[in-house]
């Protein structure tokens, strides 16, 4: 079976905020090799997401650290998580029609070896685009950095950054089910409105309208700040670390801000976390694989029960995947950003 396949490429390494100007969209044909054991993977739903873009760098420390994180070779197709459906298969583990999750391609079909499937989807209660979000990466993310990083217990004192992307969304509510005080940040009023009339949080402000970090800060934390679920770095996280209290713990699960801007760099009061003993941990999802199963069956409990809301921004077409990249920088999503590629 040959396939014509349209497909996503950088035409420059990305130094700074991303532009549409960076990809550039080609056109291919492919077929399985005889003696192959690959499959031919129709695409159907792609993960956007912001780590991408220390792939596409010249440098990024990030690029050394683990395996997903490679960077990406200017002229070759980018490569990140997804779900799609087998079209052809020289592997007798794959049959044609299974749906699988794995590493894949920013296109339309994805020649794809056993090793970069992550997982068979043997059924799907849900929309299959949440196995790329709140049942993926970002859900096992959010479960893991809180649960297992922040070791949180009821009634403490939560704040989370971007609390409306595809893990802070997610934070926030596994915080309030704990029993905990949610406060969470995002960039316009109606991301604002959303978390609070929603999700459930107990408060959020725009950090947009916010002239002092550190004061606004003391003003939705009187009594201090326990944990901080950090997902933009900077500033941000200076001001956090400026509020939290003795024992406090601070899980980085991204730094967004930092990422397209160098000299954007997080210098928090050294003394206070000295003084306070507050615990400041990095952390990425592929850590705390021994969980997932824990982190599934919980989330499905709530999901089941309605007790989760899972938040996605979805785009149409491979031709729309550069767009959704730039848009993330922008703040343009709510909720876990996915390019649909093909129906279902």
């Amino acid at each position: 079976m040959e396939v014509s396949n349209r497909y996503i490429v950088i035409n420059t390494h990305i130094e700074d905020a991303p532009k549409e100007s960076h990809f550039e969209l080609k056109t291919e044909s492919f077929s399985l090799e005889p003696g192959s054991d690959a499959v031919i993977v129709k695409n159907l739903y792609i993960s956007i997401d912001p780590y991408q873009i220390n792939r596409m760098k010249s440098f990024s420390s990030s690029q050394k650290a683990i395996g997903f994180a490679v960077p990406v070779t200017v002229g070759e197709v980018v490569d990140g998580i997804a779900v799609g459906k087998v079209v052809a298969s020289r592997n007798p583990k794959f049959e044609k029609d299974d749906l699988v999750v794995g590493v894949f391609t920013w296109a339309e079909y994805s020649l794809v070896k056993e090793v970069n499937i992550i997982n068979k989807l043997e059924t799907s209660e849900f929309p299959l685009s949440y196995h790329i979000g709140v049942l993926g990466f970002s859900g096992l993310s959010a479960y893991a950095g809180f649960f297992e990083v922040c070791k949180p217990q009821k009634g403490e004192r939560i704040f989370v950054s971007a609390a409306s992307g595809s893990v802070g969304s997610l934070v926030g509510q596994y915080a309030k089910h704990l029993g905990c005080y949610v406060v969470g940040c995002a960039g316009s009023q109606k991301k604002v409105a959303l978390l609070k009339e929603k999700l459930g949080f107990n408060d959020a402000f725009n950090y947009k309208e916010e002239t002092d970090l550190k004061s606004t800060l003391k003003r939705y934390f009187p009594d201090g700040i326990d944990i901080y679920f950090d997902n933009v770095g900077a500033d941000m996280l200076e001001a956090a670390v400026d509020n939290m209290n003795a024992f406090g713990r601070v899980a980085i699960c991204g730094v967004m801000a930092e990422y397209t801007d160098s000299g954007k760099r997080a210098a928090p009061e050294m003394l206070n976390i000295v003084y306070k003993r507050i615990t400041v941990r990095g952390f990425l999802a592929a850590d705390f694989m021994n969980v997932f199963p824990d982190f599934l069956s919980k989330t499905l409990d709530y999901l089941r029960t309605g007790k989760l809301r899972a938040l996605e921004d979805i785009s149409y077409g491979v031709e729309n995947i550069p767009p959704a990249f730039v848009g993330l920088f922008n703040g343009d999503n709510i909720g876990k950003k996915i390019v649909k590629i093909a129906d279902d």
